[in-house]
């Protein structure tokens, strides 16, 4: 079975990459707990995130933004202490603040995830690459949905960590054509 990233060594990933990875994702919390764990990527790979998942998941209440959005600065200096969890002071203040911001945002303009689908047309935009050297680190949508989320309060959001949600969460099917995932990946699309 051929795959364009994830060897064979780390069986979490190899998970990841053939169960999860450019699936169609939809739900508002869903998006939301994605897109706070691509904040903790930035400047790491996602192998460390991936390992860390179900802690994070723990310690912070599920991604539950109503909860998140309440954490004070006991429980986040409680977070700073969680060996579990990647302890950056910036991106733990930011998985909290951008649990307000998503607050603020559903009660002003409602659906979050009609509004970060909007970026690709409500639809996964469709990739044929041959080469891991073919994939950018960012998109003109992933540039557009960087600002919007930022002029909206989010932080850690920029363009590349943008990019690399929208490739997690299947808005762009970023599968090389020579991974078996990435005619699944395509067909699993058409049909939602």
């Amino acid at each position: 079975m051929k795959r364009c990233w994830a060897g064979d060594a780390d069986p979490l990933m190899l998970a990841y990459h053939d169960r999860e990875w450019g699936v169609p994702l939809h739900g508002d919390r869903e998006l939301f707990a994605k897109l706070v764990l691509d904040g903790f990527q930035a400047g790491l790979s996602w192998a460390v995130i991936l390992h860390k998942r179900a802690r994070f998941l723990e310690v912070f209440d599920g991604f539950d933004p109503d909860r998140m959005a309440r954490y004070d600065a006991t429980r986040i200096a409680r977070l700073l202490r969680d060996p579990g969890i990647v302890r950056n002071r910036q991106k733990v203040r930011a998985a909290v603040s951008n649990a307000r911001a998503f607050l603020e945002f559903r009660e002003r303009a409602g659906s979050f995830d009609t509004f970060l689908w909007s970026f690709v047309g409500g639809a996964p935009k469709q990739f044929a690459r041959r080469s891991l050297r073919d994939l950018p680190a960012r998109s003109r949508e992933s540039d557009r949905m960087s600002a919007a989320l930022i002029e909206r309060g989010f932080r850690f959001v920029g363009p590349t960590i943008c990019y690399a949600f929208m490739q997690a969460v299947g808005m762009v099917n970023d599968h090389l054509v020579t991974c078996f995932r990435h005619d699944e990946v395509r067909h699993l699309a058409a049909h939602r």
